[in-house]
């Protein structure tokens, strides 16, 4: 990659990255030396990027908080890809959060002019991606779970761990997420037996997110 190509990518990576990367990471995702990263960083310094190092844990570089960044411009080439990526996550189920997701690309799509929107449709469409399928999740429940998760709430859920047994009620909190080939492991908390457990999302009949305050009530 060329210099001025570096210096553009550097600036674009630095900018959708709003928190503290570190000089090393940054040259091994540009696969130059740290050498030439302090260089590159200096020269965007000069010419007017608010750029500030922090020290310590969690640190690095980083623009300035106040720094107000202009409109991003993806490419035809740039926005097609993102869509594709997103229509494979949704129509393959990797991902539980469709609404969020659907809404992004969206926005993917809005930021383009008509002629790059026409190009983006015409690249979409050459693209075929063959997989194997999640399982199906209901509707009300991936909004529960995404609900959950993402303002970590505590998960009140039914779940039927084999079929023809009653569902278990369980209150949850969810620790991460893995997603696999066909399946969505949750790795959660259970916050009346104390214990962590994996649960899969498929066998979730049920889910409701709670207050905390809510934990000592009866399901």
């Amino acid at each position: 990659m060329r210099r001025k190509s570096r210096l553009f990518a550097l600036a674009e990576a630095l900018r959708g990255r709003r928190t503290g990367v570190t000089a090393q990471e940054l040259a091994d995702r540009f696969g130059v030396t740290i050498r030439t990263i302090y260089r590159d960083l200096d020269a965007l310094q000069d010419a007017g990027l608010p750029l500030k190092a922090d020290r310590g844990r969690g640190g690095g570089y980083a623009l300035d908080k106040h720094y107000q960044l202009p409109p991003v411009n993806l490419t035809a080439r740039e926005a097609a890809l993102l869509v594709a990526l997103g229509r494979m996550a949704i129509d393959q189920r990797l991902l539980p959060f469709v609404t969020p997701l659907e809404a992004a690309l969206d926005k993917v799509r809005g930021a383009l002019t008509a002629s790059a929107q026409r190009e983006l449709l015409r690249l979409v469409d050459q693209l075929q991606i063959v997989g194997v399928p999640a399982h199906p999740i209901p509707a009300e429940v991936r909004a529960a779970v995404e609900q959950a998760w993402f303002e970590e709430r505590p998960l009140r859920i039914h779940y039927r761990k084999v079929p023809y047994h009653p569902a278990q009620v369980r209150t949850i909190r969810i620790r991460n997420l893995v997603f696999d080939r066909q399946v969505t492991l949750l790795n959660v908390t259970d916050l009346e037996l104390g214990e962590e457990r994996q649960l899969r999302l498929e066998k979730i009949e049920k889910a409701e997110p709670i207050e905390p305050h809510e934990l000592s009530a009866p399901a």
